[in-house]
């Protein structure tokens, strides 16, 4: 047994010496707080824009604040504001907002100023979009640029992928996401050519700006994910159950918004001009949050919390009109040109669904049910699997989750892979 043991072949990929490893913990440092830093700047900056458009103005005017009046008048003049800065600034605020995903295009830094302002501006107008695309694709940018004057022989794609991980990172408050987010990455470009090197070699660098940009935002902002669900003990059979219906079900309604991405971004696209584009997508945004009521507003990290605080104050047909509607706003403003990121957005919608099983049927416990309606629209929205499952996981905060997440994860993947991605290509045809 000894000797067979000594027979194997050794992995045909060699460790990297320490000494090679050393140089870069500096540089990805500096990334990630860098990266963390603007994250949570731009975050800051349009939390206080929203109180002033979402409470002092209304306030002031003696208006309400999310009366259909307001909710229009100020969705409009979003859409405005973003469609003068897509119009005017350089570079047009990056490429259409429905052509990327988390993995950012190298801008040019005359391009980044016009692309935060419309970030900033859509987090703080109420559109239902995130702040991940843009603030990665900003922090990229400005790696790329500075880093190749500090060190010009290393390579863009280096500086790309501390932005990247160092983003994230700051973004979930933990490096985990990021790791599987390059883990992930990585298992691609081998699939496409194999570069050599031990996985954790490749990861040391990205994995020390993630760290730097998680321990950035955690000692300056402390967010937190844990929605404080009632606590969930050992799972049953009937967990199980539920959380492979759940999962699959939130999968195919996922499906649903990227089944239609393609029509509804060709039906604004045919308006020809940001100026037409955006307040047109404001607008029926406007009459969207008419419907579902001012929790469908914004990116919906507060709201999903908000929804969690009380997981029975709503019908089965109340948490149906809130996950359909928030879906619907997150296609809508993904396909007018506002710009930012689909994650938050999608895990208001699974966390809504999950609380409609939970109403529908009260045996079907709500961390399961909202772990599992996470995991299932994310998979569907995001194509990222680790991703999904981490980020289902971390709104429970209950390890005997994790099992059941990953059964669940199984059948919801069988529905979304090789299906259209909710990413677009120039020409406006799906990616897949």
């Amino acid at each position: 047994m000894v000797q067979d043991s000594a027979r194997q072949t050794p992995s045909s990929a060699p460790a990297t010496p320490a000494r090679a490893l050393l140089p870069s913990i500096l540089p990805a440092l500096a990334v990630g707080v860098g990266a963390g830093l603007l994250l949570l700047g731009v975050s800051a900056a349009a939390e206080e824009l929203q109180h002033v458009l979402w409470r002092d103005l209304p306030d002031a005017l003696g208006v309400g604040r999310h009366s259909v009046l307001w909710t229009t008048a100020v969705l409009v003049a979003t859409g405005l504001a973003v469609g003068l800065v897509v119009w005017k600034a350089p570079g047009h605020a990056g490429p259409d907002p429905a052509t990327t995903g988390l993995d950012a295009p190298v801008l040019p830094p005359a391009v980044l100023p016009g692309l935060l302002l419309a970030a900033a501006l859509t987090l703080a107008g109420g559109p239902s979009l995130g702040p991940e695309n843009p603030v990665i694709a900003v922090n990229v940018g400005l790696a790329v640029w500075l880093g190749g004057r500090a060190v010009p022989r290393a390579p863009a794609r280096s500086w790309a992928a501390l932005a990247e991980a160092g983003t994230i990172g700051a973004l979930f408050g933990t490096p985990v996401a990021a790791a599987l987010v390059i883990s992930e990455a990585l298992t691609a470009q081998r699939a496409a050519g194999p570069r050599g090197g031990l996985l954790w070699d490749r990861l040391f660098a990205p994995l020390t700006a993630a760290a730097a940009g998680a321990l950035t935002a955690t000692l300056v902002a402390r967010p937190s994910f844990d929605l404080d669900l009632p606590g969930f003990g050992r799972p049953g059979w009937g967990d199980l159950l539920a959380a492979l219906v759940v999962a699959s079900a939130g999968a195919l309604l996922g499906l649903c918004a990227v089944r239609a991405l393609p029509y509804v971004h060709g039906a604004f696209r045919r308006l020809r001009h940001p100026m037409l584009m955006l307040p047109a997508g404001g607008l029926v945004l406007a009459a969207l949050a008419a419907l579902g009521g001012p929790l469908t507003l914004f990116k919906g990290l507060d709201e999903t919390a908000e929804l969690a605080r009380d997981p029975e104050g709503w019908s089965a047909g109340g948490f149906a009109v809130l996950a359909v509607v928030k879906l619907a706003a997150l296609l809508v403003a993904a396909s007018c040109g506002f710009r930012g990121g689909r994650i938050f957005p999608a895990v208001f919608v699974g966390t809504a669904l999950g609380l409609c099983a939970h109403a529908l049927v009260p045996g079907v416990h709500p961390a399961v049910g909202v772990s599992a309606g996470v995991l299932g629209v994310l998979l569907a929205v995001t194509r990222q699997g680790w991703v999904s499952l981490f980020t289902a996981a971390v709104l429970v905060a209950s390890p005997s989750v994790v099992a059941l997440l990953c059964f669940a994860s199984l059948p919801a993947w069988l529905l979304v892979t090789g299906r259209p991605q909710m990413q677009l290509r120039a020409d406006g045809t799906a990616v897949r």
